[in-house]
């Protein structure tokens, strides 16, 4: 199995055993695995400790228990192995916000989640840690075509708008034309999650329509993670891959208008393999100084 595989596994083997005792050496065991390297390996993955994503999925799954009306809180509690109903209600109101006990009286509605997919992206040894799979390099200077419009990051809806936007740009070019495309996101304001976004082709065309532009993308230095499947996971890069290869790698953030770049392989398949650009600072050499 590959490190993909093994983590898609673990999900299911976590859900099957929530109400059981879970714990890093008993997942590893599950797999053949040193709990110190799958430990690394699941965190690299899914951007979060195994812990903390065995709390997430028992709270998850206490929706539906709270649901049945001669479940007591108290019950629900032990049966997830929370042991008080006190610890059970804390950690429920930091994931969802409110009490479960809103649940119970219908004040307030949430609908469980399915086990998440797991992006398949490479992942490499750094410093006895695992990340995501980088390399440092350059994205050339680039002119690219395309139609602009803003997506919020904490919204779900963002996809679908990418979708759609791209869709657009793609009914008003020649169906001959072929090859990669970008995504390039450029932040509104400082920590929000609204971005500036121009999907486009590397291309230098005319549309006579509201939106739509003709930018020359400078030369930037940048990290590049590789990624295969569903192309839209940008949410998830950003608060998990690109940060924790700052943290480990001991990079810094460049200071330029623009946050992150997708690049595709295929303007015609934005399922394909795809690339992320994040632009960092470049340390000098000895021939800078």
């Amino acid at each position: 199995m590959n490190h993909n595989q093994i983590v898609e596994r673990a999900l299911i083997h976590i859900e099957d055993h929530l109400q059981q005792p879970l714990t890093v050496e008993s997942v590893a065991n599950a797999f053949n695995m040193s709990k110190y390297y799958f430990h690394r390996l699941f965190s690299a993955m899914m951007g979060c400790s195994l812990n903390q994503y065995i709390l997430s999925r028992r709270l998850n799954a206490s929706l539906a228990l709270i649901q049945i009306q001669n479940s007591s809180l108290t019950d629900i509690a032990y049966h997830l192995g929370f042991g008080t109903q006190a610890s059970f209600t804390r950690a429920f109101k930091r994931q969802y916000g409110v009490a479960p006990s809103s649940l119970k009286t219908g004040m307030a509605t949430i609908s469980p989640v399915p086990v998440p997919t797991v992006v398949n992206r490479p992942v490499k040894n750094i410093n006895g840690d695992i990340v995501t799979d980088f390399t440092l390099t350059d994205f050339k200077e680039t002119r690219i075509s395309g139609i602009a419009f803003e997506v919020d990051l904490a919204h779900d809806d963002y996809k679908e708008k990418i979708r759609a936007h791209s869709e657009m740009l793609l009914s008003q070019i020649d169906e001959t034309i072929s090859g990669p495309c970008y995504v390039i996101y450029s932040n509104c304001q400082p920590d929000s999650p609204r971005f500036k976004v121009l999907f486009g082709i590397p291309s230098n065309i005319e549309i006579d329509k509201p939106y739509y532009f003709t930018v020359d993308v400078p030369r930037i230095f940048c990290a590049r993670f590789n990624y295969r499947g569903d192309l839209l996971d940008i949410g998830d890069v950003l608060k998990s891959d690109y940060a924790r290869f700052l943290k480990i790698s001991r990079q810094e953030t460049a200071e330029t208008e623009i946050e992150l770049i997708q690049a595709f392989d295929d303007v015609h398949h934005l399922d394909s393999n795809y690339h992320i650009y994040a632009p960092i600072k470049k340390l000098p050499t000895d021939s800078d100084v």
